[in-house]
């Protein structure tokens, strides 16, 4: 195990930590680590899922279970296949939409809160926000988990613009609205060894009685087979990493890390990327300092709303607060 974290380590420092320009300058190692492209299959859609999912490679999950399939080259959760496939199928983009996407645990929360605060900012003062009285991640819904959670056909077109919205599906799996139109993608990504720590805590405050949870030691040597919630890893992020690239106005992609760093430059280049720059005035009347207060972790974990409640998941709002510091591992 000890060998892992050392080979793991030097690869993640080769290709993630030097610069946004030499980010996939150590890829084909990073491949042997995360072999990808043994989990590209692309099953056939059936009418009744039911029976696709009798024909989808399975493995256990966090949590212990056998309950992660394969699914259009990517790892779900069997809880939430049937709304992974309505979404992707059915989901039709305008626009002004806004998709905040990420791995699990890469800090989505502190993007939802960052991301809505910039694109709302005309409407609400960061000290009369809303995220003072409601949780981020009803703010900002998941496409997944919240939205075709609860119907495989929601009705979205009420929303007033922009639709801000999340999801941990690949870029390849977004519906083609998405990626055809010209809404905007936020896109963050964090240290790999951090991510998965993350993680891992996360999915054992749920343990199911009987069912023994996989140990760290487990939770990488799966990982290091491609097989993790929303992954492989790499294929999850090298595929918003690529359409950043050839689309950079569609597609912001953003390191944790960086964040963490500098918020403040981060929060322009959000605003910028939205087409709504900060204007002078804002700068001067310490707008942007405003939100990143109000967006700070500490602030949001301190809120009563974050202390209390349950997402219909069953995961405490308070949940989605644990340490958020960069070396969680």
């Amino acid at each position: 195990m000890k060998s892992f974290f050392l080979s793991i380590n030097k690869c993640v420092e080769m290709s993630y930590f030097h610069s946004s320009l030499s980010f996939p300058s150590s890829i084909a190692t990073l491949l042997l680590l995360f072999p990808s492209n043994m989990f590209n299959q692309k099953p056939s859609m059936a009418e009744d899922l039911q029976e696709l999912i009798l024909n989808l490679p399975r493995e256990k999950n966090l949590d212990g279970t056998n309950s992660l399939y394969l699914f259009k080259g990517a790892w779900v959760s069997a809880y939430v296949l049937r709304a992974v496939d309505s979404f992707q199928r059915h989901f039709i983009a305008q626009d002004t939409d806004i998709i905040v996407a990420s791995m699990p645990k890469s800090g989505t929360t502190w993007l939802k809160a960052l991301t809505f605060s910039v694109a709302k900012r005309h409407l609400y003062d960061p000290r009369e926000s809303p995220l003072l009285t409601t949780p981020p991640h009803e703010l900002v819904p998941f496409f997944e988990t919240d939205l075709y959670m609860k119907d495989p056909h929601p009705n979205l077109e009420q929303l007033p613009p922009p639709r801000i919205f999340g999801c941990h599906s690949h870029f390849a799996n977004l519906p083609e609205s998405i990626r055809n139109s010209k809404c905007k993608v936020v896109y963050i990504c964090r240290n790999p060894l951090d991510q998965v720590v993350s993680f891992f805590q996360f999915t054992h405050q749920f343990k199911q009685d009987g069912t023994p949870l996989l140990s760290l030691d487990e939770c990488y040597e799966n990982i290091c087979r491609g097989v993790h919630s929303r992954g492989p890893f790499w294929d999850n992020v090298l595929g918003y990493w690529k359409a950043s690239l050839e689309r950079p106005d569609k597609v912001l992609f953003l390191k944790y890390e960086d964040l963490k760093e500098d918020i403040i430059s981060n929060l322009k280049k959000i605003a910028e990327f939205l087409g709504i720059p900060f204007t002078d005035k804002e700068e001067k009347e310490g707008v942007i300092e405003e939100i990143s207060r109000l967006c700070s972790l500490d602030n949001l974990r301190n809120l009563e709303v974050n202390k209390n409640g349950v997402r219909p998941s069953g995961a405490p709002n308070s949940s989605f607060f644990r340490k958020g510091e960069v070396g969680d591992s």
